[in-house]
């Protein structure tokens, strides 16, 4: 395997962050996304900084991974913490340090950051591959459990 470049998602990458999310939901989840809904969301996070931004993965100049990362107040520690979402890792490009490298990209930024106080996931309960690889990071489980009231439905 080659070597991982780690680079900031631009408004070209739209196409590849849908296909990610709409292969990620199917993958843990079971949900078909509403690829129309889905395109406007990722485009998104182009039109307005304070949402969040994007990493990309390339190996050999392809794309094969990303995330999103949002953001989150606390005014307990007066900063914020980093939320990393909607991950996704080409199949073929699994096991390969590919996660890891987009985990370190945001680390150093986040700590490079001011203001920045940690960062944050969730993860399924039954993905225990996904929680030993987040553990052996240095990330620890918390002690929260998460609850959601939806007002828009997926699919």
């Amino acid at each position: 395997m080659t070597d991982i470049r780690i680079r900031a998602a631009t408004r070209d990458d739209v196409a590849f962050l849908v296909d990610a999310n709409a292969a990620m939901a199917l993958e843990t989840e079971n949900k078909t996304l509403d690829r129309e809904r889905l395109t406007r969301g990722v485009a998104a996070v182009f039109d307005a900084a304070g949402r969040g931004f994007y990493r990309i993965a390339e190996r050999d100049g392809q794309a094969v991974g990303c995330l999103l990362v949002t953001f989150e107040w606390s005014d307990w520690r007066d900063g914020d913490w980093w939320w990393i979402q909607s991950v996704y890792v080409a199949p073929e490009a699994r096991r390969y340090g590919v996660f890891r490298a987009l985990y370190r990209d945001v680390e150093t930024a986040a700590q490079a950051t001011p203001r920045v106080v940690g960062l944050r996931l969730y993860v399924e309960w039954e993905n225990a591959r996904a929680q030993q690889t987040y553990a052996a990071l240095g990330m620890e489980q918390e002690h929260y459990h998460l609850y959601a009231r939806p007002f828009v439905a997926l699919g």
